[in-house]
């Protein structure tokens, strides 16, 4: 699962001010509806870490391993496992997930750049970011459930 985060997130590298936009976060969606909270977290944080560090982004590896560990909680948090739910309970967890991680990274990024203005740059194209995956996930999750094998 680690590997299927970092890869994702690897991989389709795309330059947005102050970082990259990428796929991962569709992976992590997937593995908080999927798998067991323990081992999706662990993949979700590890994975984006491995990422940020092996792609030259070493600054960002821990305040990675905080905002993807509150995006797989926000998952677990508004759509649970186990529980019969509707697709908007789903929708509304992704969305609020992507939100998370597109303010998390802008504050963080107003932080280590010193200021909010250059922090902002990269705001839109965390937002994009997070809908794409969002859409991603919502579309592969009738074509894993069921199929994930137990961990």
């Amino acid at each position: 699962m680690t590997a299927l985060v970092f890869i994702a997130t690897f991989v389709p590298h795309i330059p947005i001010p102050l970082g990259y936009a990428h796929l991962g976060d569709a992976v992590i969606f997937l593995l908080a509806l999927l798998v067991p909270r323990r081992p999706a977290i662990i993949a979700a944080c590890l994975g984006s870490a491995l990422a940020d560090l092996l792609g030259g982004f070493a600054l960002w590896a821990v305040p990675t391993i905080v905002i993807k560990y509150g995006m797989a909680e926000i998952v677990y948090r508004i759509a649970p496992q186990g529980r019969a739910m509707g697709q908007g309970r789903i929708v509304t967890a992704l969305l609020l997930s992507s939100l998370w991680m597109a303010f998390a990274y802008t504050l963080v990024g107003a932080v280590l750049y010193d200021g909010l203005i250059a922090a902002l740059t990269s705001t839109p194209g965390l937002i994009v970011e997070g809908i794409v995956n969002s859409v991603i996930a919502l579309l592969l999750l009738p074509m894993l459930r069921g199929r994930m094998p137990r961990i």
